[in-house]
């Protein structure tokens, strides 16, 4: 019987790791065999699982192999931890990448899952897998899953910190649109880490349609125990917990969620009250030319103007005389348009127009002179 699969996506430093290594735990004490796989490039996920261990990545194993001309075996990157206690031991392995800086972390994640497909992983003899992924899903390597369909099955790990729900956001979409071309990864729901009882997340999730699953409240000795390599879930409150959401997967009670997700700006206003203004473009007089401007008209500064700026005031000087004084208003003054209009007596768009009109007329007497 082929393992199931399941994807934990969530924001870096959100707590997915902890939430995927303590689902690993309470399967294991649940008597299944589980396989966890690390899907970051910082290698890191199963290092609370094993002990503080850190283990051999598919990627170096992989490079060491292929610089010999030798192939890569199932003992170079699978690796089992029997744990006393626990009904059946745990499997882990990490991907792994490229050092900071030196490559694609993503380009990282599609080898590393060719290696894995090429032994067979998917065919093991194994009850779960849990794909412990960063949610940075901009990258098609960090998308594998949903593309491919690996992973039967996605979790959403967030906060009620906008940016961590922001990201469970970009993968519930990412999935819609795998689900558009062919893929098959079914989003089961969210879990809330940290919870601070703002209700947030939960706000989000109403909004997205998608379920709630398990609320895991801030817990410092919960905190402690992941420091020191140990399993919160042996904490009772955070055990009981984490074993119901393990049942209801065992026993398929989640109904997996039809979620729409939510596009930017239904996603915004559900933080607070938006500006209705549009961006205010910069213009490149302000960039390049202001400075040098403000010395040539009004003499300010103890340095003598150099020829640029006089010659530019020289050619300010040659603007009609409603354009000059808008565009000495909006750039030695530096009055937003709206303001200009109600001093002129005249819309913001007549402003607007005399304005682009005057640097036209500046830039070609400029360089005409």
């Amino acid at each position: 019987m082929a393992a199931r699969t399941i994807a934990i996506y969530g924001k870096g430093g959100i707590g997915k790791s902890f939430t995927t290594t303590n689902l690993s735990a309470t399967f294991s004490l649940m008597g299944k065999k589980v396989l966890q796989l690390g899907c970051d490039p910082k290698h890191d996920s199963t290092t609370s699982l094993f002990g503080g261990i850190s283990l051999p990545t598919v990627t170096e194993v992989f490079a060491k192999k292929n610089a010999v001309n030798e192939p890569v075996s199932v003992s170079d990157v699978v690796f089992r931890r029997n744990i006393p206690g626990f009904r059946q031991p745990i499997y882990g392995i990490e991907l792994g990448g490229p050092q900071v800086g030196r490559g694609c972390g993503g380009r990282g994640i599609i080898s590393g899952f060719d290696v894995l497909e090429k032994l067979g992983i998917f065919t093991w003899d194994i009850d779960i897998i849990l794909m412990d992924f960063l949610g940075d899903v901009v990258c098609g390597g960090f998308a594998t899953p949903l593309a491919r369909s690996l992973s039967e099955e996605v979790i959403l790990v967030t906060s009620n910190d906008r940016q961590s729900i922001f990201t469970a956001n970009n993968i519930c979409q990412a999935n819609n649109y795998f689900r558009t071309v062919g893929g098959q990864s079914r989003l089961l729901g969210l879990i809330v880490n940290r919870d601070d009882g703002s209700g947030a997340a939960e706000k989000y999730a109403a909004a997205a349609g998608i379920t709630v699953l398990m609320k895991v409240p801030y817990n410092s000795e919960a905190r402690d125990r992941d420091d020191s390599f140990d399993f919160a879930v042996k904490l009772p409150e955070i055990g009981e917990q984490f074993r119901r959401l393990a049942g209801d997967i065992l026993e398929n009670r989640i109904k997996p969620c039809e979620a729409k997700g939510l596009d930017f700006e239904q996603f915004i206003r559900l933080f607070g009250d938006v500006s209705e203004d549009e961006p205010v473009p910069a213009t490149e007089n302000e960039l390049f030319g202001r400075q040098s401007t403000v010395a040539a008209t009004t003499g300010s500064g103890e340095n003598t103007p150099n020829a640029e700026a006089l010659r530019m005031a020289a050619c300010i000087e040659q603007l009609p005389e409603t354009e000059q004084a808008v565009y000495r208003m909006a750039e030695l003054e530096k009055k937003m348009p709206g303001e200009i209009a109600g001093i002129m007596h005249v819309d913001e768009e007549s402003v607007i127009t005399l304005l682009s009109n005057a640097r036209k007329q500046l830039a070609r007497l400029f360089f005409e002179t």
